[in-house]
């Protein structure tokens, strides 16, 4: 049969008096008293059933139940205390949790974030993708989300001023499959992205080229894998140009046909009013905002002097 776990207090009372050999110093240590450090070491003795010390005239001695106890309690005590002291202790900064779209972390955030961690060293950040989840739901600091920015009860900043263009790879194109014109894309697989209201049928119609069937193709649950096929020569993805301008200015993608379409929909920083409280979430999302409101005003630049 086996024993109960006895109680925490006569477990360290135990482990301060077999460290020190005394019971006196014991009751300094934990400021208790020397009977009460007394009874709580008999208290545990009588629960295990053996005896863990000798009392001696000038102090203690361990016995050999007490010598192989010793050791295993002395480790569960302290792992205890540096757990306790990391997850609560005086020094912990609590970890900022971001919640984001996985295509705009990978290739819009993640290129950036080391001058966010330039700026604030300290700061420890968790990153998860909110692919499928409930949006009623919000246990994150902050989120990225994308749609038209209204969410009941959330605050939200836009982060982007997206047009949609479509993209492929370089190798993509042939002089027997050419994508010059709207039209052209009848030859070449369309990569759908579920979730987006704005996609390859909304593209198509407002480029008047309606006649190509905008069902076929391949579907995937997320823009990053669209663009991953995409840059492998599989296909033609329907982009956030916020998203690819890196990928275009390395040649990893073009985008032949122009025909960009402005966007109703966006990626928005997202958080509920108490999150502010949060000193780290507060300056993400102040660094962020600037980063965005940045890239603009830089894309808006090359517009007008390309």
């Amino acid at each position: 049969m086996k024993k109960r776990l006895p109680p925490l207090n006569w477990l360290r009372a135990f482990e301060v008096s077999a460290r020190l050999l005394n019971f006196t110093h014991a009751a300094e240590e934990l400021n208790l008293t020397q009977a009460a450090i007394s009874q709580q070491v008999k208290a545990l003795e009588s629960q295990l059933g053996v005896a863990l010390f000798k009392r001696l005239p000038r102090g203690l001695e361990l016995t050999e139940a007490g010598k192989s106890y010793f050791p295993v309690v002395r480790e569960s005590v302290e792992r205890l205390a540096a757990s306790t002291d990391e997850i609560f202790g005086q020094g912990h900064r609590s970890v900022l949790s971001i919640r984001s779209s996985l295509v705009f972390f990978t290739h819009w955030i993640a290129p950036r974030l080391h001058r966010f961690r330039a700026k604030h060293p300290d700061v420890s950040i968790r990153v998860a993708s909110n692919i499928w989840v409930d949006e009623t739901e919000f246990d994150a600091d902050l989120e990225i989300r994308y749609g038209q920015g209204r969410w009941p009860g959330m605050k939200a900043e836009r982060l982007t001023w997206d047009t949609l263009v479509p993209v492929c790879s370089p190798a993509l194109i042939t002089a027997e499959r050419p994508l010059q014109r709207p039209q052209d894309l009848a030859m070449h697989p369309l990569l759908h992205v579920l979730g987006y209201e704005e996609g390859w049928g909304y593209w198509l119609k407002k480029n008047n080229a309606e006649r190509v069937d905008s069902s076929q193709g391949m579907q995937f649950d997320t823009l990053i894998s669209a663009l991953t096929i995409a840059e492998l020569g599989q296909g033609v993805a329907l982009a956030r140009s916020s998203l690819v301008k890196h990928l275009l200015d390395e040649g990893r993608l073009v985008a032949p046909l122009g025909c960009h379409v402005q966007t109703k929909e966006a990626f928005y920083l997202v958080y509920s009013a108490h999150s502010m409280v949060n000193p780290d979430a507060a300056a993400f999302a102040q660094w962020l905002c600037e980063e965005a409101h940045s890239f603009k005003s830089d894309s808006v630049e090359e517009d007008e002097h390309p």
